[in-house]
């Protein structure tokens, strides 16, 4: 079983202000890639700074998303599903990113660790930082790479407990 983890984080209120992505690759429950890449939005507006840290000045030098594409698409090649914490999210940043920028959405199916965690192991409250603290996975909360990897190693132990 082959899936990408995904997290943006975003700007603003905007889906289309994404500033930053983390993706990991997992094949065969093994992790065998991972990015992570600042986003130029198309905005100067920034809200959620005091989330991720992320400033315009960290990323306007920096490419938009849809010149990043060709970087980012592979990762999306053979996969059986893409996963994040809260799905409807990053699916929802990623459709307003595709739209954006005239990019194919890519055609696959998105799995949520909020709602597997809730489902499985019952945990509530199920924030990223209340289900990592359970299984006592290391987390950066809101720094893209480390949620993406977070949300990877929940899924891989939701497959080794006979999620599928």
């Amino acid at each position: 079983m082959n899936f990408l983890a995904i997290d943006f984080e975003t700007a603003n209120y905007y889906r289309d202000s994404a500033c930053a992505v983390g993706l990991v690759r997992v094949e065969n429950l093994q992790i065998v890639e991972r990015k992570c890449l600042l986003i130029k939005p198309p905005s100067k507006w920034f809200v959620f700074s005091y989330l991720h840290g992320i400033t315009w000045e960290d990323v306007k030098e920096q490419l938009d998303f849809g010149s990043l594409w060709n970087e980012i698409e592979p990762f999306f090649a053979g996969i059986d599903f893409v996963v994040a914490h809260n799905s409807s999210f990053d699916s929802s940043v990623l459709r307003a990113l595709c739209n954006r920028y005239n990019l194919e959405m890519p055609n696959i199916n998105f799995k949520c660790t909020v709602n597997i965690s809730r489902k499985l192991w019952g945990i509530y409250p199920t924030k990223l930082s209340d289900v990592c603290n359970k299984f006592g996975i290391p987390l950066q909360h809101h720094e893209a790479m480390s949620d993406t990897l977070a949300c990877a190693e929940i899924m891989i132990k939701a497959i080794k407990e006979g999620y599928s």
